[in-house]
């Protein structure tokens, strides 16, 4: 057997197979590229272009009529964004948790009633804010794909320009790192027509198992009350 095994290591050495990885990953799956014919530059793909609402009241049409949406590919009911525009707080989250399914609206149950306290230590309620999520509807096991976040966040920039808040607030840690993917701490965030100061913090779902890191959510909500327009 040991004689086999040298042997068969030995026929590989001979054909220039001696490590087992090599230093730079290699998508073996990936087709061979077609070369260009002489004289032509090599097609730049682009990605393609939609028509943007043109108004809030538009763009929520197209979260719930658009066949291409992912939640499309979900069960359950799509949870809409609530609350008016030019909000003093527009508060974002990455998805309808089970309890926010069966209630029908977001932040439902002890994360609910957690979150409408964060809300009055800053002096607001539900109904002076803008409440949205980057998912209408939960995907089963809560996960979702790559392709799927990017495209949640790229409409989400969309929907934060048509909402036109004075201030953002994002929930949780999918949340911040769809929207802020460079960097967690930028003062503002970038839409599609400028920026709005932006603020981040724990989900509730969090804070009710980790009741520490209240503090530091505390203390974020103090900097929002700050820079918020008296």
């Amino acid at each position: 057997m040991a004689e086999a095994a040298g042997a068969y290591l030995a026929w590989w050495n001979l054909a220039g197979v001696d490590c087992a990885v090599g230093e730079t990953p290699v998508n073996w799956l990936r087709p061979a590229p077609t070369a260009a014919p002489i004289g032509e530059s090599p097609a730049v793909s682009q990605a393609p272009s939609r028509s943007l609402p043109q108004s809030l009241e538009a763009f929520l049409a197209w979260l719930a009529e658009a066949a291409d949406q992912p939640e499309r590919r979900w069960p359950g009911t799509p949870i809409r964004p609530t609350g008016p525009t030019n909000a003093p707080l527009m508060i974002v989250t990455d998805m309808p948790d089970p309890a926010d399914v069966g209630a029908g609206h977001l932040l439902a149950d002890k994360a609910g009633q957690l979150f409408d306290a964060m809300l009055r230590a800053i002096g607001l309620g539900r109904a002076d804010i803008h409440l949205a999520s980057l998912f209408l509807s939960r995907p089963p096991g809560g996960m979702v794909e790559a392709s799927d976040l990017m495209a949640a966040a790229a409409r989400m920039r969309t929907h934060v320009m048509l909402a036109a808040p004075r201030r953002l607030l994002l929930l949780g840690d999918r949340t911040i790192r769809a929207l802020l993917p460079e960097n967690h701490r930028l003062p503002n965030f970038n839409h599609d027509d400028g920026t709005v100061p932006v603020f981040a913090t724990f989900h509730p779902r969090l804070l009710l198992g980790q009741p520490a890191a209240k503090a530091e959510c505390w203390r974020i909500l103090q900097s929002l009350i700050e820079e918020m327009p008296q």
